[in-house]
């Protein structure tokens, strides 16, 4: 039996981003006008509230694990993944196992995904099996279930698109990856999804540009069960022909009206999801949605 907390998009920030230069002259300004004037920063006011109350209950409940599916900041200056880290408590020494993935607001631009500042804010989050010296995938035992971590988040440039890949080199380590680990249920936990709440591929300026790959990928080695966050809403999609394991999004943590984090009971292939919903009247989360799901096997692999 093992429990685990999932949760991500906690988007937080500080007042003083600490702007330079260069940064007027990035997709940063496209994002900060977003916060300022259309609306993202309103809805993410009691983000820090909300997620400080989320972590000091998974300390008490001494949770198996806890998995993070990224977008920790707003735009990824210095001084919001400085406030990240302290605010999920990240590296303090009484937390359980976590493994961790950056979101494309935490890769913001070029610079900030090639500064390693996620990596360096989360890095006792990032502990695990990789290959070559790589940093992603890794993955990392938790009971008998192996999470194992995509990342699924690169910079897009000027654009305005959210849009990502996970990249064919990155498969191919996948592949090296999983045949490097012992029997056990596989959770495949990334930032960005396969399939929307109606179980159709998003748009294309939101979704995962290589979604046909990373599904393949996923069947192919063995995944009973793909976690993630981007979208900002939760849903649960179970299995079907077309993608034999189920599928969870947890929404975001901690925007207005749609806070909420996911708590996964495992016995053996079984699973248990109950969501938690951030009730501010009571300062308190309440049980929103319970959900129980079957992992596919690891041994239901398809040699290709």
């Amino acid at each position: 039996m093992l429990t685990l907390l999932h949760f991500s998009d906690v988007h937080l920030t500080v007042p003083r981003l600490g702007w330079r230069r260069r940064d007027w002259f990035s997709k940063k300004v496209l994002g900060w006008m977003n916060v300022k004037v259309l609306g993202r920063g309103r809805r993410f006011k009691h983000a820090t509230l909300v997620a400080t109350e989320m972590i000091a209950q998974a300390v008490m409940k001494k949770y198996d694990g806890w998995l993070f599916t990224g977008d920790a900041t707003k735009l990824a200056f210095g001084p919001e993944f400085t406030q990240a880290a302290k605010v999920l408590r990240v590296g303090e020494p009484e937390m359980p196992p976590v493994v961790a993935v950056p979101g494309n607001h935490d890769y913001y631009t070029t610079r900030d995904a090639q500064s390693g500042k996620f990596e360096q804010a989360f890095g006792s989050w990032l502990e695990g099996v990789r290959v070559d010296g790589h940093r992603y995938p890794y993955a990392r035992k938790m009971g008998h279930v192996w999470v194992i971590v995509l990342n699924t988040s690169n910079p897009r440039g000027w654009s305005a698109s959210a849009s990502a890949t996970a990249g064919e080199q990155q498969l191919h380590r996948l592949t090296a990856l999983c045949q490097r680990l012992d029997p056990g249920p596989r959770i495949l936990a990334t930032h960005y999804p396969l399939r929307d709440a109606g179980g159709d591929v998003e748009r294309r300026s939101h979704r995962l540009l290589d979604h046909d790959a990373c599904l393949k990928a996923a069947i192919a080695n063995g995944i009973g069960l793909w976690i993630h966050g981007h979208i900002h809403k939760p849903y649960v999609l179970p299995a079907s022909a077309d993608v034999p394991f189920p599928m969870i999004c947890v929404g975001s943590a901690t925007q207005t009206k749609r806070w909420s984090h996911n708590i996964y009971v495992i016995d053996g292939y079984r699973l248990t999801m109950t969501r938690r919903t951030w009730n501010p009247e009571r300062t308190d989360f309440d049980v929103s949605h319970v959900e129980k799901l079957e992992l596919r096997r690891e041994t239901e692999a398809v040699q290709q």
